[in-house]
């Protein structure tokens, strides 16, 4: 596969919107480490925990980057969706 290779409309060198979802609880501290994607934890104490990750992520590569910290930081990754671009306008709350 070259590198300039697509799936469907999906551009792997452009930027993209991400859902990442992960088991465990994680603090909004954590998003500038994580690329600024807006962190949102879910479940109470006694329900699995579960935490959202989403943002416009520039390339594949910020993407990869996201993946890894989440895996160093011992997060199971239960999803990772590309959404679709929100007719040519950016939400002004993320």
């Amino acid at each position: 596969m070259n590198s300039t290779q697509q799936i469907g409309s999906i551009k792997f060198k452009k930027p993209g919107k991400y859902r990442i979802e992960v088991e465990g609880r994680l603090d909004e501290h954590w998003s500038d480490r994580l690329a600024g994607m807006r962190i949102t934890a879910s479940g109470s104490e006694d329900e699995t925990q579960l935490t959202s990750l989403v943002g416009h992520l520039r390339d594949q590569a910020q993407l990869s980057g996201v993946l890894n910290s989440l895996y160093e930081l011992h997060l199971p990754i239960l999803l990772v969706e590309y959404l679709p671009a929100d007719n040519g306008s950016k939400a002004s709350s993320e």
